[in-house]
C-alpha cells in the first residue's frame, strides 16, 4: 500500500489549536485524540495560536555565572584587539623589509621554500 498524504482544513487546525489553548488537551494529547502527528500540532500552535501557546525558552542562571560571562566577553574583546594589532605590526614589518630589499638590492628575509642551513638535505632516490 502506498503512502497516504493527509491535508487538514484551516477550520480543523484552528479547532485543534483552540482545544490546546483552552486547556482541554496538551499538544501531545490533541495529536493522539485527532490522530495527527504531534509535530503538526506544534506547527499549528506556532502559526495559529496566541502568544500563550508559543514555546518560550527561559534561561536561569546564577549571578556569578552572568558576571563570569561578562568577564569572558571582555577578555575575548581584548584578545581580539591584541591579535588585530599583532597582525598590523606583522604587515608593517613585512612591508618595511620589502622596501629595504628593493632600495638596497639585497635579499634580507630568508626564502621559506628552501631548507635552512642546519637542516639536512634530502637524499636523492636512485
Amino acid at each position: 500500500m502506498g503512502k497516504v498524504l493527509r491535508f487538514y482544513s484551516e477550520a480543523f487546525k484552528r479547532s485543534v489549536v483552540a482545544e490546546v489553548e483552552s486547556g482541554r488537551y496538551t499538544a501531545v494529547e490533541a495529536a493522539a485524540a485527532h490522530q495527527v502527528n504531534f509535530g503538526s500540532v506544534y506547527k499549528w500552535l506556532k502559526k495559529l495560536g496566541g502568544p500563550d501557546s508559543q514555546t518560550r525558552i527561559v534561561r536561569i542562571e546564577m549571578p556569578e555565572e552572568r558576571n563570569r560571562i561578562k568577564e569572558l566577553e571582555k577578555e575575548k574583546r581584548a584578545l581580539e584587539s591584541a591579535l588585530a594589532k599583532a597582525h598590523m605590526k606583522i604587515i608593517l614589518l613585512e612591508s618595511t623589509v620589502e622596501v629595504l630589499e628593493e632600495k638596497a638590492g639585497v635579499q634580507i628575509k630568508k626564502k621559506t621554500d628552501t631548507p635552512s642551513s642546519n637542516e639536512p638535505e634530502p637524499k636523492a632516490s636512485a
